[in-house]
């Protein structure tokens, strides 16, 4: 029997500018966590914060109860690469990098996002990884074009971190985003050019490397959540959810502190 394949749904642009709101929620709430993340402070502290200011701003923490999973954020420090369950037990040091994700539901749809914040001052392997994945964020927003294909999102996300010297994540990747956090298609960060699904106008996708300092390998605790880096060295994860448009790729998860032109 053949595998049906999975097709996005296509949002208007009347859907795409009410999804803005989710997306600014998410990003207010990922934006006041990164603040607030300094050493001696819990990633169960920040975790409160979160839901504070997604309710606070009307919507609902997208994370809490999904799958399962008992907190607003994910945070995940140093070698652990995604899907951390915030714990009194967790207190940031100086020295430590966190990845934080937050997902915010307004009106029905949902707001993804995620960036890995610098506790106090980190050493230089680690500033390099954080800058180098946010670059590599950008770089697959930038091929998010009506024409294009998944492959080369992907493409551009892999060439960039492998040049570095870097690993890139294969067993994580990308997706669809709308009423549900997760939907078709899958959006990897590695690939070849010219290969994939046609991108198109009215896909909404969340594009988000995970890349490690050494080895992509990577390795699933017993929590049946947390993943980890295979050879226990860092690793960065940064994430916004997007638009494809015919103008090009509109940002959805919109922190203004940072914004950036495409």
């Amino acid at each position: 029997m053949r595998r049906r394949r999975e097709w996005p749904i296509l949002k208007s642009p009347g859907e795409i500018e009410a999804m803005k709101e989710a997306g600014r929620v998410s990003a207010l709430a990922l934006r006041q966590v990164g603040k607030a993340a300094k050493p001696g402070v819990s990633t169960w502290e920040l975790d409160l914060l979160a839901e504070e200011v997604i309710r606070s701003e009307g919507g609902v923490p997208a994370f809490k109860g999904y799958g399962g999973f008992p907190g607003s954020i994910c945070a995940s420090v140093n070698e652990q690469i995604v899907h951390g369950i915030p714990s009194k037990g967790t207190v940031l040091k100086e020295g430590d990098i966190l990845s934080v994700d937050t997902g915010a539901i307004v009106d029905g749809w949902v707001g993804d996002n995620a960036w890995t914040y610098a506790i106090g001052e980190i050493d230089d392997d680690r500033r390099r990884l954080l800058e180098v994945t946010e670059a590599c964020m950008w770089a697959g927003i930038d091929a998010a074009r009506v024409g294009g294909r998944l492959g080369d999102i992907g493409y551009a996300v892999q060439s960039l971190a492998e040049s570095c010297g870097l690993g890139v994540v294969r067993e994580y990747v990308g997706h669809g985003v709308g009423r549900d956090m997760h939907e078709p298609p899958n959006v990897p960060n590695y690939g070849r050019r010219r290969t994939g699904m046609e991108l198109c106008a009215g896909m909404v996708i969340a594009i988000e490397p995970m890349i490690n300092l050494g080895t992509h390998k990577t390795k699933a605790m017993p929590d049946g959540w947390l993943v980890c880096t295979r050879d226990g060295k860092p690793s960065a994860h940064f994430e916004k959810t997007i638009a494809i448009t015919e103008d090009g790729p509109v940002l959805l998860t919109v922190e203004p502190e940072r914004r950036r032109p495409l």
